[in-house]
């Protein structure tokens, strides 16, 4: 298995991981639990008309974190946004439950895939294990 399909395998499995972003100098972070490997690339979901998506068009420099079975997983990285239609369609294949807020054709739904990407799995029973994406 890949290093990037491990990621996204951790991700689903974990269901909620939690992004940060920057708001000038406050940090932000909420829950999330889109994601979708597609092209190769890591991506999360959000809509253009939230807040989310202007702190990262501001600073794309954002981390995400994930905890299952004792183990957590931290991504960091920039986000750059793909307006590609297959990949909002993918995402809508892949979590069906969004369709009821997204459709690929609103102007709202942004998909967002991490380049410059570090991901390190941790635990407090074993050293961490970093991989670049």
């Amino acid at each position: 298995m890949k290093d990037i399909e491990r990621v996204c395998s951790f991700l689903d499995e974990a269901g909620t991981y939690y992004l940060a972003t920057v708001e000038g100098d406050q940090p932000r972070v909420r829950p999330f639990g889109t994601v979708l490997l597609c092209k190769d690339r890591l991506y999360i979901q959000t809509g253009k008309i939230k807040p989310v998506s202007k702190q990262l068009a501001a600073n794309p420099k954002a981390e995400i974190c994930a905890f299952k079975d004792g183990q957590w997983l931290r991504v960091s990285g920039e986000l750059e946004n793909d307006d590609d239609r297959n990949v909002k369609v993918a995402m809508l294949e892949k979590m069906p439950s969004l369709k009821a807020m997204y459709s690929p054709d609103d102007g709202n739904m942004q998909m967002l895939f991490f380049k410059n990407a570090v991901a390190t799995f941790s635990s407090f029973t074993s050293a961490p294990e970093t991989v670049k994406l």
